[in-house]
């Protein structure tokens, strides 16, 4: 069995708490080690928390007033997908990582969290659409999990 689920959230501060939450509770409710439920949603909230900041303005129109979490959870991995309607990257590289932030910089450093905490992590630009930040986990299950691969 897997499961996934997709929100359309409210580019404000109080929908990045509300994303986690809901990927904490799927994830402890299917079985997930607790360690990689942390790891995941840390490093959703900064994606959410990028998006929120960077997703876009309200002079480009009504959906820039939004961004779409998406997970999926399986037997062996999950992905996480934050999507925004911004301006994208300005500094993605032609390999698709963000140029590296100075460690005095007070903001900025949670992309590079994000590649520290997942397996597999991607930035892309949707020319004129925005941002997309893909991470993928491999997952460790508690012992009776309901989702554990066999």
């Amino acid at each position: 069995m897997s499961i996934w689920w997709s929100l359309h959230l409210r580019r404000e501060a109080a929908s990045v708490p509300l994303a986690r939450r809901l990927l904490l509770g799927a994830m402890q409710t299917a079985g997930v080690d607790p360690d990689i439920c942390y790891d995941l949603s840390v490093a959703l909230s900064e994606a959410c928390a990028n998006a929120v900041e960077h997703g876009g303005s309200e002079a480009e129109g009504p959906h820039s007033e939004e961004y779409k979490v998406t997970a999926y959870l399986d037997g062996e991995k999950c992905r996480i997908e934050v999507t925004d309607s911004g301006p994208g990257f300005p500094s993605v590289r032609d390999r698709g990582v963000p140029q590296p932030v100075a460690h005095t910089r007070e903001n900025g450093r949670g992309l590079g969290l994000i590649e520290q905490l997942a397996d597999h992590v991607q930035f892309r630009n949707r020319p004129g659409r925005g941002a997309v930040v893909t991470f993928d986990k491999i997952l460790k299950w508690r012992e009776g999990a309901l989702l554990q691969a066999s």
